[in-house]
């Protein structure tokens, strides 16, 4: 990732400020995922999520209009963009219009991402308002060789946006995150990292809850899911990236994934932008100390 001024990230979004134009004529681009460091990106068409929940704070922008989101028990909303923290169920009706989605490591900043919103109203511990920071992830969505810098890109705008919100983590929850990374093996359990922290198991998993805003389980699966979806982008059909994440199988992943994002995977992560082979895209390695702890 760009460890350079914010300028360097947003020269590649010349034209993509947040005065309105129209969806791109001609065929729509291709959906595109990036998995890197403390960031995961999505952005492409979406119909309808059923209520589900991510083990990581979520920006969502409608590129090109606004979309409908609805927190049980309320009623739909509408709105054009919304952060949710990381454990809160909802469901997104976006009509098939394309829909950035940008999640950001709760450790990195749980709440950080919402400077990327304009004015919002709450809801509940959700945000939902009617213009923020668009421009630049339908930028992403529209350059076709986006790939190949939205890494950069990504942490710059969600640098810009996190500034305010920096927090120091519990050195021993650390500790907890780097292990945990480091290891594809997703069944690590709570209590061996535990004891390499010098904590209980119950301990740990509470000041864990506390510091990431979700269970010690829902964040391993959410890293699990992190490292399939990175797989797929680098060329792996679901069945070999469910093995190289450690699911059990196709039917596991493909079972994870909809809890994960309210629809089948096949809707959004078929048919998607591929980095060029000289720039590989879809690694999990964490660059930067002061933003994210290094996972490997």
């Amino acid at each position: 990732m760009c460890a350079g001024p914010v300028a360097n990230g947003l020269s590649r979004w010349e034209g993509a400020s947040l005065n309105e134009r129209a969806a791109p004529s001609g065929a729509s681009p291709l959906p595109i995922w990036h998995v890197e460091g403390a960031h995961t990106l999505f952005a492409g068409p979406l119909a309808y999520n059923a209520s589900h929940q991510h083990g990581a704070p979520v920006y969502l922008a409608g590129l090109y209009d606004a979309f409908r989101i609805r927190f049980a028990p309320g009623a739909w909303i509408t709105c054009r963009t919304a952060f949710v923290p990381a454990g809160m169920p909802h469901e997104l009706d976006c009509g098939g219009a394309p829909l950035g989605v940008l999640y950001r490591e709760p450790d990195a900043g749980a709440w950080a991402l919402t400077g990327l919103m304009g004015p919002a109203e709450a809801v509940g511990s959700a945000l939902v308002g009617r213009g923020g920071e668009v421009g630049p992830l339908r930028s992403l969505f529209e350059r076709r060789d986006a790939c190949d810098w939205a890494g950069e890109a990504i942490a710059d705008l969600s640098g810009f946006a996190a500034r305010r919100f920096d927090r120091p983590v519990d050195p021993r929850i650390a500790k907890v995150l780097v292990d945990l990374r480091a290891r594809p093996e997703a069944w690590m359990s709570a209590g061996r990292l535990a004891t390499a922290a010098s904590l209980s198991s119950s301990r740990m998993q509470h000041l864990f809850s506390a510091t990431m805003g979700v269970p010690f389980r829902r964040y391993r699966g959410w890293l699990r899911m992190r490292r399939a979806i990175a797989a797929v982008v680098r060329g792996a059909n679901f069945t070999g990236a469910a093995h190289e994440a450690a699911f059990a199988d196709q039917a596991h992943f493909a079972n994870a994934f909809r809890r994960t994002f309210g629809a089948p995977a096949s809707y959004s992560l078929q048919d998607i932008r591929r980095p060029s082979p000289s720039r590989p895209s879809g690694t999990i390695t964490h660059a930067r100390q002061h933003e994210h702890p290094e996972g490997g």
